[in-house]
C-alpha cells in the first residue's frame, strides 16, 4: 500500500498502536523524506528536445538527422541526444527542423497592436517581423500622434513617442513573434518639415540626423525609405545620404523602396549605389522588381549592376515577395505634387476642378519624373480594389478599377479620384505589374531574401472587413511549396538560408538565424511535402498549411498548426542599441 503526497508515492509506515509518533514529527519526517527522494531524482537535461528531425541549420548546407536540445531561450546542444532527457520531448522524425523565418518587410505595425498572435505569419514559420518601409511608429511629435489617431481607423492607446518605445510597447502587450524596425526617413522628415515639398534647412537636417541617431541607439536596424510616395518623394539624394551616414555611425543599414521600379528603374538602382558609397553604408532594395511590361527586360541589367557592385566591395542585397502583383493605394497613381501638404490638402486639391483636371490628365499620360502604378499595370483592368474605410464602398472590394469605371460611366482616371475622395483615404489596391519569369529569376539570386510587404492578420473579426493581397497569408509558404518543391527553382536548404541566416547577417543580428548551440531558440518544424499557400486574390484570408510547430525564444507559440496563446516574442535590436552596456549576447 502507498499513499500520495504532492504527486509522489511514499511507503505507509506501521508505527504500531503503543508508540505512535506525534503528528508534527510525522509530518516533519514525511517532508524530509520527500526532499531526499526529490534530490535523488535527476533533473531533465533540457527544457525541450526535438528528436529525429531533418535539420536545416540555416547555413545552406545539406540537411542531416539530429536532435536539438533547448534550455530556457537558447539552443543548448545538437546531435544524438538519445541518452538525454527533457521536460518536453517532441518527435520531429520525417519533418524539417530549421531556424524561424525572418520577414524582411512586414507591415504589421498596427495589426500587432490589435492581435499579437500574428497568425498569418506564424502559421508560415515566421518568427521575426522587420518593419519600417519609409515610415515607422516613431519618432512622433504631437501632430503625428494626432494624425495616427485620426487616420489609422483603430482605437489604440498610444503609449509611445519614439520608435524604441513603440517596440517595447508591443512586447509588453504580448506578441507571438519577435519584432524589429528600421526608422523611417519619411517619419523623420515629417517630424521636422511636415508635408512640405522643400529641402530641409541646415539646422533641420541636423535635427533629422539626431533623430536617426536616437533611433539607432534604441535598436533600429537602420534607415528605411519609400521614395515613390509623398512626402518621401520630396527628399533629395543628398538628404538621404546625410540620414544614412548618421545610421552608418553605429552599423545601421539603408533599405529602400527605390525612387522608381519602372521607367527609371536603372536610375533608381544607381541612386541606391551612390548612397552606399557616399554614406559608407550597407544597402538593401525592398521588393526587387521591374514594374510594367516595357520594363521587364531591364531586370537583367539591374542584376548585372548589383552583382558588379557586390564584386567591387559594396554591401548591397535585396528582398522580394513571390507574386507578380504588388499592393499599395491609389495615391500611387497620382502625381506627388498634388499630395503636398498631407492628406487633407490632397483631398482639397482633388475637389478643386482646375487641379483635378490637371491630375486626371497626368494620370492618363506617361509619367515623367514620378511613378504611376496605373500606367505600369498596363490598364485599369489590372488594378484590383481591396480595401475601403467607407462602408458604403465596401461592396466594390474584389472588383477592378475598370469594372467600377464602366459601371459609373466615368474614365478610370476620374474614377480613381472619385473613390479616393469618397473614401477619404488612399484606397487599398492591388496592381498586377510584374512578370513570372522575373519572379523566378529573382528567387534564384543568392543575395535575395524575402518579405511579405503586408500586415500579419487573422482570418477572423475585423480583418475580414477588407480584402488584402494574398502575400499576407502565403508569401513564405508559396516560396517553399510552389518555387522550391514544385518548380525546383532553388533547393530547400538554400531557401531556408535565405529565410534565416542571410537576412540575419544583413541586419547584423546577434545569435539569430541559425540552428546552432548558443543561438536563440527560434525554431520551426514543417513538412516540406505538404507546406502550401492557399490565399488567392479572390479569397486572400486563408491560412497556409504545412508548418506544424514553432518556438520563439524557446516558447511554444504554434502547436499542431494552431496558436498556443503563448506570446514570447521580443524586441530584436540592431547593432547601435545603447542598452547592451557592454553585455552583448554571445553565442
Amino acid at each position: 500500500m502507498h499513499q500520495t503526497w504532492n504527486g509522489r508515492f511514499f511507503p505507509r509506515f506501521n508505527t504500531g498502536s503503543r508508540a505512535r509518533i506525534p503528528a508534527r514529527r510525522r509530518w516533519a519526517f514525511v517532508l524530509a523524506l520527500s526532499a531526499t527522494l526529490s534530490a535523488c531524482t535527476p533533473s531533465p537535461d533540457f527544457d525541450l528536445i526535438l528528436r529525429g528531425g531533418l535539420l536545416y541549420d540555416g547555413l545552406g548546407g545539406d540537411p542531416y538527422v539530429a536532435d536539438v536540445g533547448v534550455s530556457a531561450d537558447r539552443i543548448a546542444e545538437i546531435g544524438d541526444l538519445s541518452g538525454r532527457s527533457a521536460a518536453v520531448e517532441w518527435d520531429a522524425s520525417g519533418l524539417a527542423v530549421g531556424p524561424g523565418f525572418i520577414n524582411m518587410l512586414s507591415w504589421s505595425t498596427v495589426s500587432l497592436l490589435l492581435d499579437g498572435r500574428s497568425q498569418g505569419e506564424l502559421r508560415q514559420g515566421v518568427t521575426l517581423q522587420v518593419m519600417g518601409e519609409g515610415t515607422s511608429m516613431g519618432p512622433w511629435n504631437e501632430a503625428q500622434i494626432a494624425e495616427f489617431g485620426e487616420r489609422s481607423g483603430v482605437e489604440v492607446d498610444v503609449d509611445w513617442t519614439t520608435l524604441g518605445e513603440y517596440l517595447e510597447s508591443l512586447e509588453r502587450r504580448g506578441v507571438a513573434t519577435n519584432v524589429a524596425s528600421f526608422v523611417g526617413a519619411t517619419t523623420v522628415r515629417i517630424h521636422e518639415l511636415g508635408y512640405e515639398d522643400r529641402p530641409p534647412a541646415a539646422e533641420e537636417l541636423e535635427r533629422m540626423q539626431e533623430l536617426v541617431r536616437t533611433a539607432m541607439g534604441e535598436g533600429a536596424m537602420g534607415v528605411g525609405t519609400s521614395l515613390i510616395y509623398a512626402p518621401a518623394f520630396y527628399a533629395s539624394t543628398e538628404e538621404l545620404i546625410a540620414l544614412s551616414a548618421a545610421a552608418a555611425e553605429t552599423g545601421g543599414r539603408y533599405i529602400t523602396h527605390m525612387r522608381s521600379e519602372g521607367g527609371q528603374l536603372l536610375e533608381g538602382v544607381e541612386e541606391v549605389l551612390r548612397i552606399a558609397r557616399e554614406a559608407g553604408i550597407g544597402v538593401e532594395i525592398y521588393h526587387l522588381k521591374a514594374s510594367g511590361s516595357e520594363n521587364w527586360p531591364k531586370m537583367e541589367e539591374v542584376i548585372r549592376r548589383i552583382e558588379a557592385a557586390r564584386a567591387s566591395g559594396i554591401d548591397i542585397t535585396a528582398d522580394m515577395y513571390t507574386y507578380t502583383a504588388g499592393a499599395t493605394g491609389l495615391n500611387a497613381v497620382m502625381p506627388p505634387w498634388a499630395q503636398e501638404g498631407g492628406h487633407d490638402a490632397w483631398m482639397s486639391n482633388l475637389r478643386d476642378p482646375i487641379i483635378r483636371a490637371r491630375v486626371e490628365k497626368e494620370i492618363a499620360g506617361k509619367p515623367v519624373g514620378w511613378e504611376n502604378l496605373l500606367y505600369d499595370s498596363g490598364g485599369a483592368e489590372n488594378v484590383l480594389l481591396v480595401g475601403f474605410r467607407n462602408p458604403d464602398l465596401r461592396p466594390l472590394v474584389g472588383r477592378t478599377l475598370a469594372e467600377v469605371a464602366a459601371d459609373r460611366g466615368t474614365s478610370p482616371e476620374a474614377t480613381a479620384i472619385d473613390l479616393v475622395v469618397e473614401d477619404d483615404s488612399r484606397v487599398d489596391t492591388v496592381f498586377f505589374m510584374m512578370s513570372e519569369e522575373n519572379v523566378r529569376r529573382q528567387i534564384a539570386l543568392p543575395w535575395v531574401s524575402f518579405g511579405s510587404d503586408a500586415a500579419s492578420m487573422s482570418a477572423e473579426g475585423g480583418f475580414l472587413e477588407s480584402s488584402t493581397h494574398p502575400r499576407a497569408y502565403g508569401n513564405f509558404a508559396r516560396l517553399l511549396g510552389k518555387y522550391v518543391r514544385d518548380e525546383e527553382v532553388i533547393s530547400l536548404q538554400e531557401a531556408v538560408r535565405r529565410l534565416t541566416s542571410l537576412p540575419a547577417e544583413n541586419l547584423s543580428l546577434r545569435c539569430r538565424g541559425r540552428v546552432t548551440p548558443g543561438y536563440f531558440a527560434d525554431l520551426v518544424v514543417f513538412d516540406p511535402d505538404t507546406v502550401q499557400d492557399h490565399a488567392t486574390f479572390a479569397e486572400p484570408h486563408q491560412y497556409s498549411t504545412g508548418v506544424q510547430e514553432v518556438w520563439v525564444n524557446g516558447g511554444h507559440v504554434l502547436s499542431g498548426g494552431e496558436p498556443t496563446g503563448a506570446r514570447t516574442g521580443r524586441v530584436v535590436r540592431g547593432p547601435g542599441w545603447t542598452g547592451w552596456a557592454g553585455q552583448e549576447p554571445t553565442c
